[in-house]
């Protein structure tokens, strides 16, 4: 007896087809995908580089890019969270800001108000989440209203209380965080501890998005009224990824506290990075589609691309124009791609042997134009 062939509902999403073959296959498949396809090109820009200025390919020189291009790629997963879920993030190069300059205020040279400070900067990070994402949610306020306002708000307060000069030095067990790390290490002589926050926070992250949390979450960027027929609670599981937004900003500011020092101008510009790279790893603009790894490896392909200008005497006032170009590119590329990805297999015009199909049941019978059809899902694969 053969297979029932469902017809799939006119105007429905078709599912994306199901993963066939060994691991190889399905490693092969995933790189020519726009997600899997920013790890190819960051592995061509390191060969790039390597050939432009050799000493970038020493083990040291490359553990401490990685801690280098940490914050940046924290920052990219943390606005991957809301652009997945169909909103945007502008705030977050202001709340990185925000949290560096009460970093250097707060902490002083007392070692006594590290742990405390750092509370307190977590917990501004969960109330700006809050507020960028109970706006957004509630109020019905596009969020790209809400951050930018939040952005400009945030950026106000900064100048007025600084003056728009570099104020306060923090302790050095402070600043450690940033630009310390294990010391004697064979080979690579130090781990950044940059580099071991983003390795923890990256399996945090992949952990999450394979949760039902991650799934949904994606599923909501796809098609949020599937989703909200389901049973999501649309406003908390956006809100959440607001809130995770804005605590990798934090994580971020922390970070750039260690070698950027205490500055308004740290940060600044963040939130356009971010959205590049999290573009550049594939992750479609109106969300349904990316991995968050995929984000991260746009951060380290957007870095690798820069140190390559650098080295190769370009001037890097065009780090703008750069950026700009990736994002029209990158939104382009990756629409058409995931697009063609999601298109039904052909069928034969026949169509099925009445003979052989079995009777219509409600398990197998198409759905009727009125049932809610819910959206796929591309999460970590």
């Amino acid at each position: 007896m053969s297979a029932p062939t469902v017809v799939p509902v006119s105007g429905a999403r078709p599912p994306i087809p199901e993963h066939r073959g060994g691991p190889g296959r399905r490693l092969v498949e995933a790189l020519q995908t726009p997600g899997g396809g920013v790890f190819v090109l960051a592995a061509l820009l390191l060969v790039a580089v390597v050939v432009a200025n050799p000493s970038f390919g020493e083990p040291g020189s490359l553990i401490r890019f990685v801690g280098r291009t940490a914050p940046i790629a924290i920052a990219a997963m943390g606005q991957y969270f809301v652009i997945v879920s169909g909103e945007f993030d502008l705030s977050m190069g202001a709340v990185i800001t925000a949290q560096v300059v009460m970093a250097g205020n707060l902490i002083g040279q007392d070692d006594g108000k590290v742990v405390p400070v750092l509370l307190l900067m977590i917990g501004l990070g969960v109330l700006i989440g809050l507020v960028n994402g109970l706006l957004t949610t509630l109020l019905k306020v596009p969020s790209f209203i809400v951050t930018l306002g939040t952005m400009l708000a945030l950026s106000g307060l900064v100048l007025y209380l600084t003056g728009g000069a570099a104020t306060g030095n923090p302790a050095d067990s402070f600043r450690n965080i940033g630009r310390g790390g294990i010391q004697g290490v064979p080979v690579l002589e130090v781990i950044p501890y940059p580099a071991l926050i983003l390795l923890v926070l990256a399996v945090g992250a992949v952990v999450l998005m394979r949760r039902p949390f991650g799934r949904t979450l994606i599923a909501a960027g796809d098609n949020p009224e599937a989703a909200r027929l389901a049973g999501t609670t649309l406003w908390w599981l956006k809100t959440r990824a607001f809130v995770l937004s804005s605590l990798s900003a934090t994580v971020a500011g922390i970070i750039l506290v260690g070698y950027a020092g205490v500055h308004p101008s740290v940060g600044r510009g963040y939130e356009f990075t971010a959205i590049t790279a999290v573009v550049l790893g594939g992750v479609v603009l109106g969300g349904g589609r990316g991995w968050v790894l995929s984000a991260a490896a746009g951060a380290f392909a957007l870095e690798l691309l820069f140190s390559l200008l650098n080295f190769l005497g370009v001037e890097s006032t065009w780090r703008d124009t750069v950026q700009g170009v990736i994002i029209i590119a990158a939104v382009a590329v990756a629409g058409r791609a995931w697009s063609a990805g999601r298109r039904p297999a052909s069928r034969s015009p026949a169509g099925p042997d009445p003979a052989t199909s079995p009777a219509t049941s409600p398990a197998t019978s198409p759905a009727s134009p009125g049932t809610p059809v819910p959206g796929t899902t591309q999460g970590e694969s």
